[in-house]
């Protein structure tokens, strides 16, 4: 098995970023990818011109690449943000202002997974209150997901990079998994499991992968330490993988490391040896 029995997709948020978005799709089929997944392309708008949403369609349909995953708005990421549905005021605005957009958009080239990032706590704000408003958003967006055939994601990150984000370990993200659920009915709400994440938090992985594989809709890796391509850390990537495999995970495998110092399409050399 390893990685060659793996289906993967390269996220064009970290990798390929020396190049502007629309020329990122081709890159990526250039380097042997017909799936890409991608945060929020307007970090500044979550309802961005009809033509720009046409124009990265269009540089997708060209590429011949599918768009396998897509983060609603989230703020400023890269940036200080986590997300914006549980912030309140103007960031939880600009999320529910999102939800259709992004939903439309992925209908419109077939993306079947949406990513929701859950926000960052706010100083002086009741953490209950910051729940209570997430789990709104989060069923509007469960429910928008489903009316386009797609799952919504609910990503656990690390404390360390993240030490304001209250979703740092897989209990906490699959109980938000599960309240979801349990809110609409509909039971698209799904776990994405981040290997690097949780492994910065100090998670025991085989045992998160046994108990949350079939509550996860989608996976994404890195090294450790270095949030780099695998093998320049020491994570048992092709391990993990393998069990994540034989639990029953049969879904995409988000390439979501850091090239380092060299091109993006020279930071696939792991994947030959």
């Amino acid at each position: 098995m390893g990685y060659t029995d793996q289906r993967f997709d390269v996220n064009l948020s970290i990798l390929f970023t020396e190049l502007p978005l629309l020329e990122r799709p081709a890159a990526a089929a250039a380097a042997g990818f017909k799936a890409v997944e991608l945060w929020w392309p307007w970090i500044e708008t979550p309802t961005p011109d009809q033509a720009e949403l046409d124009a990265l369609k269009k540089a997708l349909d060209d590429a011949g690449t599918q768009l396998v995953g897509l983060n609603f708005y989230a703020g400023q990421l890269p940036g200080p943000d986590r997300g914006a549905l549980s912030v309140p005021g103007e960031e939880s605005d600009r999320f529910r202002a999102n939800i259709d957009v992004a939903a439309d958009f992925a209908a419109s080239v077939g993306c079947k997974a949406l990513n929701a990032l859950y926000g960052n706590r706010v100083d002086g704000v009741d953490p209950d209150a910051q729940d209570k408003l997430a789990l709104e958003n989060l069923v509007v967006a469960a429910r928008a997901a489903d009316r386009v055939g797609a799952i919504l994601l609910i990503e656990t990150l690390n404390k360390p990079e993240s030490p304001r984000y209250p979703l740092v370990s897989a209990p906490a993200g699959i109980a938000v998994v599960d309240k979801v659920n349990e809110a609409t009915g509909l039971g698209n709400a799904k776990f994405l499991l981040d290997i690097y994440h949780l492994s910065m938090n100090g998670e025991n992985l085989p045992d998160v992968i046994a108990e949350y594989a079939s509550k996860t809709g989608h996976v994404q890796i890195a090294d450790n330490p270095g949030r780099g391509a695998p093998g320049t850390g020491d994570l048992p990537l092709e391990e993990l993988l393998d069990l994540l495999k034989n639990a029953g995970y049969d879904g995409w495998v988000g390439l979501e490391y850091k090239p380092g110092d060299r091109p993006s399409a020279e930071a696939f050399d792991w994947l030959s040896n």
